[in-house]
């Protein structure tokens, strides 16, 4: 049974398989009236500096964040923050379920495959998986809500871009709830690390010779 792990896309000798193409619609939103928001998990930092020449591995955090501020965002967030929301969440869910006799062990995962894995494998133990939403679902929420607050803008007039490592995110946002105060979703894309090579690639940067920069910050300017 697919758990839209995207493993498949990996592995295919071929290349007949690959991810959905999202960017058509993030140049949509970077093109216009609406505050853009981008953030970017970890993993991806790592992966984008091989695809220019860079020596496997290096870390291009500072230099990445510069490219997405050529692209045209307005602010760019890292997920790193979300991940410790989503660690006290699933702590607090922890000792609630201890001091209430829930139910005990609890399992997490920030991997939505996993999740899709459990739901469709384990029926009978739903009630031993954390009910915490991932990272990037939970900054998500925290943009459509506090961050437009903070900013002074209406969630309506806001876009969220995730660029995630995996595929796995795309299916995951997909499965959100529906908003209606704001007709639409905490999550507005998902990118993955290939497509937002294309993106710079296509926009001429080299990241390269960019200067390091340093990522917004939802608490202070």
């Amino acid at each position: 049974t697919c758990t839209f792990c995207g493993q498949c896309l990996a592995v295919c000798p071929t290349g007949a398989l690959t991810e959905v193409n999202n960017t058509p619609q993030v140049w949509d939103v970077l093109h216009s009236d609406k505050t853009v928001i981008v953030q970017v998990a970890p993993a991806v930092r790592v992966a984008l500096g091989e695809e220019f020449g860079m020596e496997p591995g290096t870390i291009v955090t500072g230099k990445m964040i510069n490219a997405l501020k050529y692209l045209g965002f307005d602010k760019v967030f890292d997920t790193n923050f979300a991940a410790d929301l989503t660690i006290m969440e699933e702590a607090s869910e922890f000792v609630h379920r201890l001091n209430n006799g829930g139910k005990l062990p609890i399992l997490t995962s920030c991997c939505p495959s996993w999740v899709n894995f459990f739901e469709h494998q384990f029926t009978d133990f739903l009630d031993i998986p954390s009910t915490c939403k991932s990272p990037h679902e939970m900054f998500g929420a925290i943009a459509k809500s506090y961050l437009a607050q903070k900013l002074n803008i209406d969630p309506k007039d806001m876009a969220l871009v995730s660029v995630m490592p995996c595929v796995a995110k795309k299916g995951e946002r997909n499965m959100e709830f529906f908003h209606e105060e704001y007709a639409g979703y905490d999550t507005d894309c998902v990118l993955t690390s290939r497509e937002l090579i294309r993106m710079i690639k296509a926009f001429h940067i080299l990241p390269e010779t960019l200067e390091d920069v340093e990522p917004d910050h939802l608490f202070h300017d």
